[in-house]
């Protein structure tokens, strides 16, 4: 059973406009409204970005060592360069970052990789990966949910025990991602 409401106007109680529709599957929203959702930022979560890698990065042992992203796929306000996110004018708020390593030439047992999500320059989280005997590969991630203001930066750091290590350019696994959250 299907139920449905059909109206033409979506109106307040005191009898205001909200939303009108022309039946044929259009609608309008008021100016009201749509200075509302404006207001907040819309209905989007931007700014927000994707980058990789485009070739492998050598990590020096037991060093975080930044890994400077320069493959673009989007950014919405041109907000990531040089490596890093920064936070556009008028652009704060909670954002969301999550960032993936495949690491290889690993080669030891029980040795680590850990990656950082670093904010204007200093570790706000990072985690661990542990290798044991017989791997080779390893896929560090993480991710962080920071309240920003403009200008603060974002970048990533990738710290390995053992030395002659790479962080490898591959689309799905080595990556840095963040958007803005809407409505936090």
């Amino acid at each position: 059973m299907t139920s449905k409401i059909k109206v033409n106007i979506l109106a307040d109680g005191a009898d205001n406009s909200i939303i009108t529709s022309d039946g044929a599957g259009s609608f309008t929203a008021s100016s009201s409204l749509a200075s509302s959702v404006q207001s907040v930022g819309g209905l989007q979560n931007t700014p927000s970005f994707s980058v990789k890698l485009s070739g492998n990065k050598s990590v020096t042992a037991d060093t975080a060592t930044k890994v400077t992203f320069d493959s673009v796929e989007w950014d919405t306000d041109s907000a990531f360069s040089n490596g890093k996110f920064t936070v556009p004018t008028g652009k704060g708020g909670k954002y969301f970052f999550r960032a993936s390593f495949y690491t290889g030439n690993l080669n030891a047992d029980n040795k680590y990789s850990i990656i950082y999500i670093y904010k204007n320059g200093s570790a706000t989280t990072g985690t661990g990966y542990w290798y044991t005997s017989g791997s080779n590969n390893s896929f560090p991630r993480t991710s962080a949910t920071l309240n920003l203001v403009a200008g603060d930066y974002i970048e990533i750091y990738l710290r390995m025990q053992q030395g002659d290590l790479n962080a490898f350019a591959n689309d799905q696994m080595s990556f840095f991602q963040g958007y803005k959250l809407i409505g936090a």
